[in-house]
């Protein structure tokens, strides 16, 4: 069906910056809202950032001012950038597209891997 793939992800220092990648690959015809989420350990799974296939976006209070969540639609991927990092930013991120079409005219819910981010203090 569908896959996304994240990328982007690793160890930087509390203050520094990183761009998460989300590409969706296999038999896309459009993707709807795309988001970013993630999960610490022992903690739930949080929603960071949407954005809808239109632009419009929307932001976790605790990154609005930080992240940036953006999208390129002529090469179906998603990005996430991530800026004044904080320790408490440490999880692992993932993307989701919970309404892909496909060429085949069915929806389909999509999640990546995860890519773990850590921010050191």
């Amino acid at each position: 069906q569908v896959q996304l793939v994240e990328s982007g992800g690793g160890l930087v220092q509390a203050g520094g910056s990183l761009r998460l990648s989300c590409a969706a690959s296999g038999s896309i015809f459009s993707i709807n809202a795309m988001g970013w989420y993630r999960q610490a350990p022992g903690k739930q799974r949080e929603l960071v950032a949407t954005i809808t296939n239109g632009g419009s976006t929307n932001y976790a209070d605790s990154v609005k001012g930080r992240f940036t969540i953006s999208r390129d639609n002529a090469k179906n991927t998603g990005y996430l950038q991530m800026n004044s990092l904080k320790p408490e930013d440490t999880a692992v991120y993932y993307c989701n597209a919970p309404g892909v079409f496909t060429t085949s005219r069915v929806y389909v819910n999509t999640w990546g891997q995860g890519t773990q981010v850590t921010v050191s203090s």
